[in-house]
Parts: structure tokens; C-alpha cells; sequence
């Protein structure tokens, strides 16, 4: 495929900036001269972004993979997570430098310039290990490909979770014969219920954490909801913006609605997960946050945000195992690449543990995984995906929420009108629409076609 066409300075403006790279210095984007692990011919090296529990789950996965591929040597880094990523990755995809395999969020792989920085799967190697694509989520699959080819190959979705303790909602009369929480259809039976869960909660407590404070949650709790209602972004040429300034007040006057009636304490900013701890009875947070609930031995639950506009849908992104270029890219070490990805995806119970809905369907119809709480209770997220648009400036740490997030949070905490922040949210859409990706220099519509 040849080398990227990219400079330094593009690459560097397109990951977060000049500062960020900076922080790791360059000579690291060397390959190293390893030895070969003893009875190992063939070396994969892998990047990856998972700490925590995650990399803790990430590491007992590949040590499996390694008793059962002797001959094959997983060189696995673990770097920082978010745009000091991303930008690593870019500079050795275009220095030729590439890890043999690399791990992505899908919302992030437009915006990678797919063809010049990523390399397309071999489909008929992943089938050759078990792979297909009738086994994903048609959605999910077709959010990795690009020009008609796959860039990457899900792994999981992690969604916005409604977490809540199911000792609190028993008092307040919440539960349902299950013992889970009663359907919320509405937003007025969700303050309902919110209502009458504050009568329940110990004082010094808010009802529900929110993490009004942060832009990236603010974001991701807006997607979910104006996926709801319907909303659309961009026209299918992404020539044009087509965001519903109307459906986007509803959705501003009702997260800022928590505050107003007391049920989210902005001076609290982010101690969510703390105030969960403690007794509040409700927390919106990321389903990675099971192993901190579980550890913790709480009695709760946790469901798909509530579709209180209607229609089921919550804010989802996924991690997806990527090729990172490389221009000699095949042979014994590609085939070994593609082999470790297909395992990792296909072995994924260990993966649902942390949280995060295995992409890999058949993982999800196995007694082992129905066993799983809460996990079992919110797998329907996976059918009701919330996504960011398919557009370069889109995705996990990705321009988009950077430059949105802050402006929902305004209207959260009250120091803009929902309607003031909707104008300004289509302003700031039509500017990135116009925007050019400092990777390749193509607008949105100029880029690659979805699948």
C-alpha cells in the first residue's frame, strides 16, 4: 500500500496537538530487539490502551492465548490511554513503525484515515479462526467498515449505564415482582420515580449522580437521549447539517431538570460512584464500572439509560482490534495477528467480566454469560445503540465531544438557556462539517463511504 502521504505536523494536530506528543518521545515508536520467547517463531506486537481492571482482564486473556499458540509470542504495551494514544499510534503507522496489531475505539477509525494509517482486515483469514461476520451485530460491523472493506474488528460495546441499588428502590416500593426496577417509558415517570426514591435515600445523599460537571458524560448522556427522540446530525453525504435544534431543548431542559428539582447536586461534581457507594439510589455511569459496584458488594442492578423519550437507545462505543499501516504488512506475523484478534474476540468471557458487552454474539447466548449480574440485565443495549456520527471529528476523546460536551454542560449547570446551547450546538456542528482532517486533508463528505 506504500507509505502515508502525512507529515509530522499533521499527524501531531489531528491526535490532540503538539504538547501531547511531546510526552512520550519519539524513540519509543522502535520495534525493539527481543528475543523470541523460548518455542516462539512468530512475534505479534500489540498496543493496547487498557488499564485497571481492564488490562487486568486483557493480560489473564492473552496468557490464554499464549498457552494455547506456543508458537506464537505476544509482545503486548500498555500506553496512555486517550489522545497521547492515538497520537503514538498515527506517528508509527506513517514512520512505518507500526505495532502488528492495535486496539481502537470504533467511533475513531473514520478519523484514521482507514487505507493510509490502518490496514483492511483479511476476512477470509479471520473466518480461518472463527470469525464471521454473521456473528456481530449487523450495526456494530458496519460502523468498522469503510469503502466497503473492514478496519476493525469489534471487540466489545460499552454503554451508558442507569445504576441502581435495589435496597433503596425495595423501600420506596420501585421493584417490580423480578426484583428489578419498574419500566420507565416517560420522563414524567421517571421523575416519578425519582421522587419517591428521594424519600427512600439517607440524607446527605443526591438521588441520582450525574456527573453534571463533566463534558465528555454530558455528551455521551445527550447522544443517548436525542438518539431517542430521533435525532439526526448530518445528511447521509455529510454535505449538510440536519440537527434538530427543537429535539435538542427537550433533551437539555430534561438533564437540567435533575438540578432544578433537586435530585443531582451540582457541588458534587463527579462523586457519582462514591454516592452509590454510600446508599444514593441511582448512578448514571459507564458499565465499566460494575467491577468497582460488585467489589463493593452492593445489592443493585443496572438497565440501559431509560427510554424516557420513547424509544429504547443508549449512548455506545466499542473497542476494536485495528491494523496499524504497515507497508510489508503479511506473511507468518500478519496471519498471527489476525489469529490473536479472532481469539480474543471469540474468548470474550473474560472481557464481559469487566462490564463491556462481548461484540462476538454467540458469547452472549451462553450459560456462562446469562449467569453474569447485572451484566445478563442490560446486554439489550447491544440492539439499541446509541452512536456518535460516522465522521472523522467523531469518537472517544475525539473533537466532537470536545468541542460539544462543555456547551451541554452549560446548560446543565444553568449558565446558558437550553435554547441558546441548541443554537450553538448546530453553529459548532456546521463548523466541523466544513472542517478538514488534518490526517488526510478531506472534509467529512469528502471522505471515506460507510459501509
Amino acid at each position: 500500500m506504500g507509505q502515508p502521504g502525512l507529515n509530522r505536523r499533521q499527524l501531531l494536530a489531528a491526535a490532540g496537538g503538539l504538547a501531547v506528543a511531546g510526552s512520550f518521545g519519539f524513540a519509543a515508536l522502535g520495534t525493539g530487539a527481543d528475543a523470541l520467547a523460548s518455542g516462539a517463531d512468530t512475534r505479534v506486537r500489540y498496543w493496547n490502551l487498557f488499564s485497571g481492571g481492564d488490562g487486568s482482564n486483557m493480560i489473564a486473556m492473552l496468557d490464554a492465548f499464549r498457552e494455547s499458540n506456543p508458537g506464537i509470542d505476544v509482545k503486548d504495551s500498555t500506553l496512555q490511554w486517550g489522545n497521547p494514544f492515538y497520537t503514538k499510534l498515527a506517528m508509527a503507522a506513517a514512520g512505518n513503525r507500526a505495532p502488528d496489531l492495535g486496539v481502537m475505539h470504533l467511533g475513531r477509525v473514520t478519523g484514521f484515515s482507514p487505507g493510509r494509517l490502518l490496514d483492511p482486515w483479511d476476512v477470509g483469514l479471520l473466518a480461518k479462526y472463527g470469525v464471521r461476520e454473521a456473528d456481530f451485530n449487523p450495526e456494530l460491523w458496519k460502523r468498522a467498515v469503510v469503502d466497503g472493506k473492514l478496519y476493525a474488528l469489534p471487540l466489545d460495546i460499552h454503554v451508558q449505564l442507569c445504576f441502581y441499588r435495589k435496597d433503596v428502590l425495595k423501600k420506596a416500593g420501585l421493584l417490580g415482582d423480578d426484583g428489578r426496577i419498574v419500566p420507565v417509558t416517560s420522563t414524567d415517570e421517571w421523575f416519578d420515580v425519582l421522587k419517591e426514591a428521594k424519600k427512600a435515600t439517607k440524607k446527605g445523599l443526591q438521588t441520582v449522580g450525574l456527573w453534571v460537571n463533566d463534558q465528555n458524560f454530558q455528551w455521551w448522556f445527550f447522544v443517548a437521549f436525542y438518539t431517542q427522540l430521533g435525532g439526526t446530525w448530518f445528511d447521509a453525504d455529510d454535505s449538510e447539517v440536519t440537527f434538530d435544534t427543537d429535539k435538542a431543548v427537550q433533551v437539555l431542559e430534561f438533564l437540567r431538570r435533575h438540578i432544578t428539582d433537586g435530585y443531582a447536586d451540582p457541588g458534587m461534581g463527579s462523586v457519582g460512584a462514591e454516592q452509590f457507594i454510600n446508599g444514593a439510589p441511582f448512578a448514571w455511569e459507564g458499565n465499566w464500572s460494575v467491577p468497582v459496584y460488585s467489589g463493593a458488594k452492593l445489592d443493585y442492578g443496572a438497565i440501559p439509560l431509560p427510554p424516557v423519550f420513547g424509544e429504547q437507545a443508549t449512548h455506545a462505543e466499542s473497542h476494536g482490534f485495528v491494523l496499524p499501516h504497515q507497508s510489508g504488512r503479511g506473511g507468518a506475523t500478519n496471519e498471527a495477528a489476525h489469529r490473536l484478534a479472532a481469539y480474543v474476540v471469540t474468548h470474550a468471557q473474560q472481557w464481559a467480566a469487566g462490564g463491556h458487552i462481548p461484540a462476538y454474539t454467540p458469547t452472549l447466548s451462553t450459560t456462562a454469560y446469562k449467569k453474569l449480574d447485572p451484566q445478563s440485565e442490560y446486554v439489550s443495549a447491544m440492539d439499541h445503540q446509541a452512536t456518535e456520527p460516522k465522521v472523522w471529528f467523531a469518537g472517544s476523546t475525539g473533537i466532537l465531544a470536545q468541542r460539544i460536551g462543555p456547551i451541554v454542560v452549560s446548560s446543565t449547570l444553568g449558565s446558558a438557556k437550553p435554547e441558546a446551547v441548541a443554537d450553538r450546538m448546530k453553529s459548532a456542528l456546521t463548523e466541523l462539517l466544513a472542517m478538514k482532517n488534518p490526517m488526510d486533508g478531506r472534509t467529512a463528505a469528502q471522505g471515506g463511504t460507510a459501509a
